[in-house]
């Protein structure tokens, strides 16, 4: 049975190193089919790199293994490990990049990979993607417990959750990630359209968990110096070059310009502070 492998890497696609894993993956598993998730996470962006996971994984077909190297602390004292789940396994750095795809997790065994049989014979201090984490994911394809890869873990790194706080009218999060086109995607989520001009809001992060309603076509939101009024449903709703809200496709509040670079224009970064304040919903329903 053929096993799906898909990797989430800051290698690029310029070097030789994405393509050695593979190389490594499929002597020791033939079958193994490969999907590449991406390998353009900004260089040592293990957060980054966790949002991104967060949001890929769950449109793969279960019992996918996810290859996941992004590693600042390669040939440091930071573990290896595998995590397997009810749905799916996970192999990458014990440094907090998985931390963010299994919070709602409840079933979850992690090993560190501390077995040198499922190794490859010689071990580099500078390239672990090839020499322990692609020989695990392969071992785990062709079928390989789990438990057999090494010693049980109880615990593993959690990065940091992303901010997202709701006090009485204002939702302040922080911008997460940027895209290629220059949209800011903030930690402000998830957004559900529930009316042409409705929006609700189940907290992806934070202590509050309570459902919000917001009035779409009232809510202001700040970010550096610049406000924008209401919450669009498409680009199209603004002309080209306007600055806009919209709900993204992975139903995170994002910035963008209509056929343009919000980032470039804004001058934002990843964790700039973003604000919601949130129009009289009430009123607004009697209206």
């Amino acid at each position: 049975m053929t096993k799906t492998i898909a990797l989430l890497t800051d290698f690029g696609n310029e070097d030789i190193y994405v393509g050695v894993m593979k190389g490594v993956m499929r002597e020791i598993c033939p079958n193994a089919d490969f999907i590449d998730i991406t390998h353009s996470i900004s260089p040592q962006h293990v957060r980054e790199a966790a949002f991104g996971l967060m949001n890929a994984y769950r449109f793969f077909p279960i019992g996918t293994i996810f290859l996941v190297v992004v590693d600042p602390g390669v040939g440091s004292m930071r573990r290896p490990i595998a995590v397997q789940t009810d749905d799916y396994l996970f192999v990458a750095p014990d440094n907090g990049v998985l931390s963010y795809a299994l919070k709602d997790m409840q079933q979850i065994n992690i090993v560190e990979l501390s077995n040198s049989d499922y190794h490859l014979p010689q071990i580099s201090y500078t390239f672990h993607g090839r020499d322990i984490f692609s020989p695990a994911a392969a071992y785990l394809a062709a079928g390989i417990p789990i438990e057999s890869l090494g010693n049980t873990l109880s615990t593993m790194i959690q990065l940091p959750l992303p901010e997202l706080n709701i006090d009485q009218r204002v939702i302040t999060g922080e911008v997460v990630h940027i895209d290629r086109f220059g949209n800011i995607i903030t930690s402000i989520g998830h957004l559900h359209w529930i009316a042409p001009d409705r929006l609700s809001l189940t907290p992806s992060f934070g202590s509050n968990t309570a459902t919000v309603p917001i009035d779409a076509e009232h809510t202001r939101i700040q970010i550096g110096d610049e406000q924008i009024i209401s919450v669009r449903v498409s680009y199209s709703e603004a002309m080209r070059g306007d600055l806009l809200a919209v709900v993204g496709s992975n139903n995170y509040l994002e910035i963008s310009v209509n056929q343009g670079n919000a980032a470039k224009r804004l001058d934002v970064a990843v964790g700039d502070r973003v604000e919601m304040s949130l129009g009289d919903i009430d009123a607004a329903i009697r209206h």
